[in-house]
Parts: structure tokens; sequence; C-alpha cells
């Protein structure tokens, strides 16, 4: 949930025809200082102050920072913004339990590797690149989540493997997937002990790798994602 809203808010400040004017509105929307935000990011007041009025240009390093220290602060604090953000996205709290974007794509070998799964359906998809994944209880986001909410989940790219855990057969949730207007490049099922007919044929249809996850438990296989992800995201900046 965090990684969302955090990619909601540096992809407006990106995106935005004046950066310096988008840092400033997202400082003053956490009522914040420039210095408290300085003080976490290890800068001083006047250098938020000269990205903020345009002397300085932001890159990708220090937005992520400046949004990173914005939520930390929050946090500090209950996360009383971050709960309206969540709110006003109409975001269940309970339905997302992880989500990452790449900046090194992964490929399906490699998805299929770090869950600890094999592809249930045609394997005629082994050149599915990914660059992201978000982590979903399945109950939480079928019960909550309408098909044109599913956007909201997908990240900063859809190019992302969609991951449901408390998988009974997996049917819900690829009738969820059917549905929704936005597709992922890959489904990932955990916690089934045997896939209904129609999820593996739903999955054809659609042209998607539907995986099944023989981890232990939801949190391993978090675990092992975040691990994989930090791996490579280090190694890229190194």
């Amino acid at each position: 949930m965090l990684e969302l809203i955090a990619q909601k808010i540096a992809g407006d400040i990106v995106m935005s025809e004046n950066c310096g004017a988008s840092l400033r509105k997202w400082r003053e929307v956490f009522k914040l200082t420039q210095t408290e935000v300085g003080v976490l990011m290890g800068v001083s007041a006047s250098v938020i102050s000269d990205y903020e009025k345009g002397r300085r240009s932001p890159g990708v390093k220090f937005v992520r920072r400046f949004v990173k220290a914005l939520i930390n602060l929050d946090k500090s604090r209950g996360y009383p913004v971050v709960k309206q953000i969540a709110s006003s996205l109409n975001l269940s709290l309970g339905a997302i339990m992880d989500l990452k974007d790449f900046s090194v794509p992964m490929k399906l070998d490699e998805l299929v590797t770090v869950v600890e799964g094999f592809i249930a359906n045609s394997n005629m998809h082994r050149d599915v690149i990914i660059y992201g994944y978000t982590v979903l209880d399945s109950l939480e986001a079928i019960e909550r989540l309408s098909g044109n909410e599913f956007w909201q989940i997908m990240g900063a790219t859809t190019r992302r493997a969609l991951i449901f855990t408390k998988v009974s057969t997996g049917r819900s949730p690829m009738i969820s997937v059917r549905v929704s207007p936005v597709k992922p490049v890959a489904v990932v099922l955990h916690g089934t002990k045997k896939i209904d007919p129609l999820a593996i044929r739903l999955a054809d249809r659609e042209g998607l790798p539907l995986i099944v996850s023989l981890k232990p438990t939801a949190e391993d296989l978090i675990k092992s994602l975040r691990k994989w992800f930090s791996e490579r995201e280090e190694a890229f900046t190194t």
C-alpha cells in the first residue's frame, strides 16, 4: 500500500509541468516544513527551497528520497495523510500485501524460481518480461475491489505479475482478471491445493502464464520476492 501511494506521489511530481511547485504541494499536503524534510533527507532547508523554486532540477533519486521522507515523517505521526490519500483513492488497506516496480526486468523463469512454483497452463509464455509485482490478499481483493478499480493495484506499470494469496482453486482471481480492463502479464496463485480447470482456461484465453507457488506461507513468498528485488536493485545501482 505505501509503495503504491509513494508511486502515485512520485509520478505526480515527475509528470508535472512544474516539478518544483509539485514538490512544494506535496510537502504542504503532508503539513511538513522544509527543515523537517531536509533533516530526514540529510540536506539543508535551503536545498529543499532551491528545488521547490526551480533553481535545481530534481532527478529520480532525489524524488524517491523526497517521497520516502514525506511518508516516513507521516508514519511518525500515525499516517494521517497516508490514510487520507488511501481513502481518496478507494484503496483497500488489507488487499495489497506488497508491491514493487523494477528498474531491471525479471524473466518469467526467474519469477517461477523465486516463488518456487510451476506454470499450470500452456508453456508458450517464456518470453514474458516482468517489470513489477503486486501481492494481493485474494479474499480482500475480490470482496472489496471492482473490475474498474483493478488499475489502482497495478503500480507504475501493467507489465507486472499479479500474485494472489489465500487462494482455494483460482477460479475467483482469474474471473477478476478476466473482467478487469487492465491486465497483468502473469498471474501467480498461492495457497491452492487444486486448480479449477476454469482458471486455466481463462488464463489461456487471456494469454497469461498461470503460476502456482509452492511457498509454505504468504510471508515466505513476499520475503523471497523482496530478496530478489533488493539484490537486483542493488546490483543495478552499483
